[in-house]
């Protein structure tokens, strides 16, 4: 409160000197002293007055002017004290701006802004998450050492906030703590090790860049947190993604082995090595073993795909890198077309595009020749682009297509831009050095040049044609006489300095003709450039000891003129060539030597590309960029010999609790005393599962030799890699029995249950048992179906999956699986559980028909944090999981219930429609691997027999983590396994939760800014209704309506099902059908896609 007094009282003081008086112009650069203190001291007057008057509204307004100063670049330090006066004002919107103001120059105001630290420190409090955010910016930005205490104090409270943006915040905060006092490192190396285990996808990309600014060398660190990086790849911002990826890209190869060694060969027949490798060893240890690339290479590799079509070049320019540096050979080429596209962009951008495609394309020409239409000059392009284009073009040239490319520099050389003329000529000689098939056609191609009369192109055809005469001079002694006599007409140093090299070297083919020149360049010698002196010296020398009757006289006035010459690298050069080529009594023994010393044999010259070398630095890097190493850069190391032990980044997966988690559970608590199994038992079928996890993956490989060879050589590859970690997955699944017998027993203390709700439970630790262990995680499908579910993501998010009310309550009274065998039907039965050693397939624990059940258990007390509301209006949706050819006559349909997933409140129902239409019995119906290895699912149980004609439904639940990547998981019979993928709509991600329209208003108050997405859209005239409205809504997203005293306004109400983050929907009806629609939620990804799939289903009549 001192602060604020003291504030006020220089603010009283200032405004009773200026009262009255206008903020007028006055001339900056005026002479006079006094109309200079003046001009300062009126400055800004009026904003002054407006920050310290009482009204808000001004206050808001000075600020937004204070704001709009500095984005323009203007200095408003001086207002410092009347801004900072304002930092514990209420309005939020006031507050923002004066934490922008105090972000800008609290480096600069040290003291000032030190007094207010406590008001900081108040703000970390505030319930706002953005005041919390600014606050912690603004405490970072004052950099003084004194508080480094309080701001170490500020980053681990904030790295602990609910709120992400808080979090990601915070890491920000930790690269500006290590930048002003890098004794902290260790402690902060400790949050950052909290804050890479954080899942928020927000957080993901802020962490990573504070770890490779803070302490890029402990990977130890990304071991635990690196599957889960992968799979939130997807779904971070632009900006992150690339940090990531180059973090990855030097993780893995520091952690997986090359899948470029010699000789490695891709091992496509999987069987015969998994059942001889051992055999093979002992016999020969030194043979060459087949290359098996590791699931988390793999899984890096698949997970970045999709990144290709992103619209940021910079993330296709990291993928590409990412490729280029870390994927078998033969898998580079996907990068090839998303580069290719990248060449529309601004011509920044191409640029750096051209210049790793530059490097790329010299060690694999392969990959960009069937594009090489798109590396054609155009006349809009800049020179630096052009000749960048040209060098990929002379890299692509070879026997096949170099006619084509002539052809092309043919029309560069007439170009008028004589930079880029030159260097065709260049990209020519280049050509013709590399390939022999065509060097006589370009050096009679550059001779015609010759007689051009710009004299760039002239000059720089000599110097070629010297580079090319070099490589077969007995053949071209006609050449060397047409230059001679072209010489007088050439002005450019470096092509005269050319041609009297070529007389010099040749003297003796061209006897006549090299004394003339000679004779030439005497007369003109002092008015000659320093290169042509120097040349004209040489060719002195050369024609003394060739031919000195001629040349003897010509050669001393040479040298004597050289000796008195004004630089004294040409009066050097004389005074040598002297003592060497002139024999005296002091020039020693060197004169003998004389004309083997200059008259030896040169090596021709090899024509390179300026890019030859570049490969030493990573693609995409600003070292690569301009060929040396930029401070800051790090080396890519080398492949390890041997692969690291992998087991380092398995993850035993453990759900976080909800807020309505006790709820919830207490369902749960009341099914279960005892376990289903005995200990002895679950040990028994471990070793089951472990065994048939082998058998399954050894089938896999034999059943992916069907699909294209990409795929197959992924599958084959992973399934191997699978099989031989199959010993992890039974660990695994012992650490996970003994966690759910432990929640067991605290479940046995905290409430007793009757005894015939048993079972549920009990397919509960069942599914702990047989999935959440690490190879779950390592596992992963082919390649092909993963991106294929990826890219489709989008489309499918537009269709949604809901149950309507009136086929629940007509369900009641409907069987709830229609099968043929009598076994499935009395398993579902909720009332005759009984505990028998079957799997009753989990489905008949969610199926429609038991709702009504359900509805005694204690869902309806959820109220109390987040109350659930049933949709008035679901339309099912069914969506096909396996069609009955694919799946050889077991096909399957899913859709979303809508209703609380009694497995775990984070998870999302999924009910999924099996049926048998095949003509014979499918045995032991269960799920296999599933990728992302992170993924929790809940498994139905094995079902043991499915008759022909039979269907069954079955249920799951699928933590999503609210993202909308695809769950990718494998359905198995007991003969065959196929891939399958279940793609939410971002709606079913939801679950309704009811607020009253003042509740409603208050929470989107807390939702503003980078939490809210609005659009305009135009909706079709039938959709105009409440009742309209509410449907189409509702047939999009799970939410709950919002009753509104306006008739023009329309709410609906959500939370996310795995964070149970707020998301409130609010359409605003205007004039002539168009709407402002509204999603306030602090997941910024979900409300965009929501946005979209709400705006096209409102839009449809």
């Amino acid at each position: 409160m001192s602060t604020a007094v003291l504030y006020n009282d220089q603010g009283g003081a200032e405004a009773g000197v200026e009262a009255g008086q206008e903020n007028t112009p006055t001339s900056s650069n005026s002479g006079a002293a006094f109309g200079l203190f003046s001009a300062d001291f009126k400055k800004n007057e009026d904003l002054k007055e407006m920050l310290e008057s009482n009204k808000e509204s001004l206050k808001l307004e000075a600020m937004k002017r204070v704001v709009g100063l500095i984005a323009k670049g203007k200095n408003a330090s001086e207002l410092f004290p009347a801004v900072v006066k304002n930092v514990a004002s209420k309005n939020i919107e006031l507050k923002k701006l004066v934490y922008v103001y105090l972000v800008r120059y609290a480096e600069e105001q040290q003291d000032l802004a030190l007094l207010s630290i406590s008001t900081f420190q108040r703000a970390l409090k505030d319930p706002n998450q953005f005041i919390r955010a600014s606050a912690l910016r603004v405490l970072s930005s004052i950099r003084v050492p004194i508080i480094v205490p309080i701001m170490m104090l500020a980053i681990k409270e904030s790295a602990a906030d609910l709120s992400p943006y808080v979090r990601k915040t915070s890491a920000h905060a930790i690269q500006k703590l290590y930048s002003l006092d890098p004794d902290q490192k260790e402690q902060l190396i400790e949050v950052i090790e909290k804050l890479l285990k954080d899942k928020s996808t927000l957080v993901a990309g802020s962490v990573v860049m504070a770890f490779e600014e803070v302490c890029p060398d402990r990977i130890d660190l990304i071991h635990k947190n690196y599957r889960k990086l992968c799979n939130l790849l997807v779904d971070v911002e632009e900006w992150g993604q690339v940090v990531i990826i180059s973090m990855l890209t030097r993780y893995a190869r520091t952690q997986f082995t090359s899948p470029w060694k010699d000789g490695a060969m891709f091992d496509e027949n999987n069987e015969k090595a998994f059942y001889d490798s051992d055999s093979e060893e002992k016999k020969d240890e030194t043979e060459a073993k087949p290359y098996i690339m590791d699931p988390d290479h793999r899984l890096l590799l698949r997970n970045t795909k999709p990144l290709l079509q992103s619209r940021n070049t910079a993330v296709v320019m990291s993928v590409a890198q990412l490729y280029w540096h870390l994927a078998p050979k033969h898998e580079v080429s996907i990068v090839t077309k998303s580069l290719v596209r990248l060449l529309r962009s601004h011509r920044e951008v191409q640029y750096i595009v051209l210049q790793n495609i530059a490097t790329m394309s010299i060690q694999r020409k392969g990959m960009f020749e069937p594009y090489m239409k798109s590396f054609y000059v155009r006349s809009t392009d800049a020179t630096h682009i052009k000749t960048l284009k040209l060098e990929i073009l002379t890299n692509l040239a070879n026997e096949a297509n170099i006619s084509t490319i002539l052809r092309e520099f043919q029309t560069y050389v007439k170009s008028q831009d004589k930079a880029f003329a030159a260097a065709t000529i260049q990209a020519i000689g280049r050509c013709a050095t590399n390939i022999s098939e065509v060097t006589d056609t370009c050096l009679n191609g550059l001779v015609l040049l010759l007689s051009n009369r710009d004299e760039t192109v002239v000059a720089e055809s000599v110097v070629v044609i010297k580079k090319l005469l070099q490589t077969q001079p007995t053949q071209h002694s006609e050449i060397i006489k047409h230059m001679a006599k072209l010489f007088d007409n050439i002005t450019v140093p470096m092509a005269r300095a050319s041609i009297l090299w070529l007389m010099g070297e040749y003297c003796e083919r061209v006897p006549k003709i090299a004394p003339d020149v000679l004779r030439k360049m005497a007369k003109t010698f002092t008015a000659e450039e320093d290169i042509v002196k120097l040349q004209t010296v040489n060719l002195a020398a050369k024609l003394y000891l060739t031919n000195s009757k001629q040349t003897k006289l010509l050669t001393q006035y040479i040298l004597n003129l050289g000796k008195y010459d004004q630089s004294y690298d040409i009066r050097d050069r004389t005074r040598f060539i002297r003592q060497l080529i002139v024999p005296n009594e002091k020039s020693g023994a060197l004169n003998k030597y004389a004309r083997r010393i200059l008259l030896a044999p040169k090596p021709a010259p090899v024509l390179q590309s300026a890019f030859k070398d570049r490969d030493r630095y990573q693609l995409g890097t600003l070292s690569h960029s301009l060929n040396t190493k930029a401070s800051g850069y790090q080396e890519l190391s080398d492949w390890p010999e041997v692969a690291p032990d992998q087991s380092v980044r398995n993850v035993e997966v453990i759900e976080p609790i909800k807020e309505w988690a006790p709820i919830v559970g207490k369902a749960k608590k009341t099914k279960s005393d005892e376990k289903f199994y005995s200990d002895d038992e679950e040990e028994k079928e471990e070793e089951g599962s472990e065994s048939s996890g082998s058998d399954d993956s050894s089938s896999s490989s034999s059943s992916s030799e069907e699909s294209g060879s990409e795929s197959e050589e992924e599958s084959s590859e992973e399934s191997e890699k699978t099989s031989s970690d199959s010993g992890q997955s039974s660990s695994g699944s012992e650490k996970s029995s003994s966690e759910s017998d432990s929640e067991q027993k605290k479940k046995k203390k905290t409430k007793k249950a009757p005894q015939k709700k048993s079972k549920p439970t009990a397919a509960d630790s069942d599914s702990d048992e047989n999935g959440n262990g690490p190879v779950a995680q390592a596992s992963s499908s082919s390649a092909e179906s993963s991106s294929g579910s990826e890219s489709d993501s989008e489309d499918d998010s537009n269709s949604d999956s809901v149950t309507p009310q009136k086929k629940k309550s007509d369900a009641k009274s409907k069987p709830k699986v229609e099968v043929k065998s009598k076994k499935e039907v009395s398993l579902l039965d909720l009332d005759d559980f009984s505990p028998a050693p079957t799997n009753a397939p989990k489905s008949s624990v969610i199926s429609s028909s038991l709702l009504s059940d359900l509805e005694g258990l204690s869902l309806s007390n959820v109220s109390s944090t987040m109350q659930l509301t049933t949709p008035s209006f679901c339309p099912v949706k069914t969506y096909e999981l396996l069609h009955h050819m694919t799946g050889k006559g077991l096909s399957a349909k899913y859709h979303f219930p809508r209703q609380p997933c009694l497995y775990q409140p984070s998870m999302v129902s999924v009910q999924v429609i099996l049926t048998n239409g095949s003509d014979h019995c499918l045995e032991e119906i269960h799920i296999g691997d599933r990728s992302p290895g992170s993924l929790s699912i809940h498994c139905f149980n094995t079902i043991e027999r499915l008759e022909q004609e039979a269907s069954v439904t079955v249920s799951m639940g699928i933590d999503f983590s609210d993202s909308t990547q695809a769950a990718n998981f494998q359905l198995c019979t007991k003969e065959n396994q196929f891939s399958v993928s279940i793609q939410p709509a971002v709606g079913e991600l939801l679950m309704p939760s009811s607020l009253n329209e003042q509740d409603f208003c208050k929470e989107q108050g807390k939702l503003l800014g980078m939490n809210e997405t609005s659009a305009t859209i135009t909706m079709a005239t039938a959709n105009s209704s409440s009742q309209a409205i509410n449907k189409h809504v509702l047939s999009v997203a799970n939410v709950g309506v919002v009753s509104s005293s306006h008739n023009n306004f329309h709410r609906f109400a959500g939370r996310t099902v795995s964070s149970s983050a707020l998301v409130l929907v609010s359409l605003e009806l205007k004039e002539s059908s168009t709407a402002l629609l509204t999603i306030n939620t602090d997941k910024s990804v979900m409300a965009s896609m929501l946005l979209r799939d709400l705006k096209q289903a409102l839009a449809q009549a």
